[in-house]
C-alpha cells in the first residue's frame, strides 16, 4: 500500500497523484508539487488515502510543500500575465498570417516556460512565430496543437440537452465513444443527432452503455429466428427499456410485439456484445 493525494491543475482537468511525504492535505488546499515541468501549484481534490501499488500511480512525484501566501500571489500574477500573453500572441498570429486559433495560454509556476495551445485544421509552420514570441517574453515558448474536444473543454459550450457541456463542467478525462454505443441504445446514427458541440460523438453515450451491454445479453439478435406464442418468426426490433421484442411471423408476415419472456431463442441467437469495428470518436 502507498499513500497518495490527488491534485488538479485546472478546473475540470485531469487528476494527478503525488506522494504527500507525511503532509496531511485536505480537499481544497493548495500545494506545490514536482512535475516534469518543474514546480507547479495545484489544488488537492483527493485527500490523503492509502491505495494498492499500481502502475497508474507509479512512479510518484512528491508534494514539495503546502502553498504559502507568496505562492498563491505568484500564481495570481501568472494568471494576469497569461491574459496579456494571449493578446500578444493573437496579434503575432495575425501578423504572420497563420491559419490557427489560439485557445489558451499557460505560464509555468516558475515562469520558465509559456505554453500556447491552439487549434488548426492541419500542420502549421510556427517557427517564426516562436522566435517572435521568445523575443518578446524572453523565456522558453511551447506551442501545442490540441484537438476539437480539448477546444470545447477549454472554451465551454452548451450541449443539445441545454446544459453546459460535460467536458467543461465535470468530466476530467475523455473516454472513447463509438457508433456502436448509439446502436446499442437504439439511437439514430445520424451524425448530426449524436454529435456534440465539438463535432465528435457526444460523451454522454458512455453513461448508459454498461446497462445496455448487460441488458442486451438477454435479447435475441435482430434478424435471428425465434419462437413466440403465435408460431415462428424473425426478430425485427428489440426494446431494452420495455423488455419487448418485435417479430415478423413466418405464417402471415405480420409484425407483432411480444414480451421478452414469451420469446424463445437459442443461445447462438443471443445478442452478442463482441467489439464493434466502429471507430471511436477521438
Amino acid at each position: 500500500m502507498i499513500e497518495v493525494v490527488g491534485v488538479r491543475f485546472k478546473a475540470v482537468g485531469k487528476i494527478y497523484y503525488f506522494d504527500p511525504r507525511g503532509l496531511k492535505l485536505p480537499v481544497g488546499s493548495r500545494v506545490i508539487v514536482q512535475t516534469v515541468r518543474g514546480g507547479e501549484i495545484g489544488d488537492v481534490v483527493i485527500a490523503n488515502r492509502m491505495v494498492e501499488e499500481d502502475e497508474k500511480f507509479l512512479p510518484l512525484s512528491p508534494v514539495i510543500r503546502a502553498a504559502t501566501r507568496a505562492d498563491i500571489e505568484t500564481d495570481a500574477k501568472n494568471r494576469e500575465k497569461e491574459k496579456r500573453a494571449f493578446n500578444i500572441c493573437r496579434e503575432k498570429i495575425k501578423k504572420h498570417n497563420l491559419d490557427m486559433t489560439l485557445i489558451d495560454v499557460e505560464y509555468t509556476f516558475d515562469n520558465s516556460k509559456i505554453i500556447f495551445s491552439f487549434v488548426a485544421d492541419g500542420r502549421i509552420d510556427f517557427r517564426e512565430l516562436v522566435k517572435d514570441l521568445a523575443s518578446v517574453f524572453k523565456t522558453r515558448i511551447e506551442l501545442r496543437q490540441i484537438g476539437v474536444r480539448d477546444e470545447t473543454k477549454a472554451m465551454g459550450s452548451l450541449g443539445m440537452c441545454g446544459r453546459k457541456c460535460c467536458c467543461s463542467s465535470f468530466l476530467s478525462e475523455f473516454v472513447p465513444v463509438s457508433v456502436k454505443m448509439a446502436k446499442d441504445q437504439s439511437l439514430s446514427t445520424n451524425p448530426q443527432k449524436i454529435s456534440g458541440a465539438c463535432g465528435k460523438l457526444i460523451c454522454c453515450l458512455n453513461y448508459e452503455e454498461p446497462f445496455y451491454e448487460s441488458a442486451l445479453k438477454k435479447f435475441p439478435r435482430v434478424g435471428s429466428e425465434v419462437s413466440v406464442p403465435d408460431g415462428r418468426g424473425s426478430v425485427t426490433e428489440i426494446s431494452v427499456l420495455s423488455d419487448t421484442v418485435k417479430v415478423r411471423l413466418e405464417s402471415d408476415s405480420t409484425v407483432r410485439q411480444y414480451a421478452l419472456a414469451d420469446v424463445k431463442f437459442s443461445r447462438a441467437a443471443k445478442n452478442s456484445q463482441q467489439n464493434d469495428k466502429s471507430k471511436p470518436s477521438d
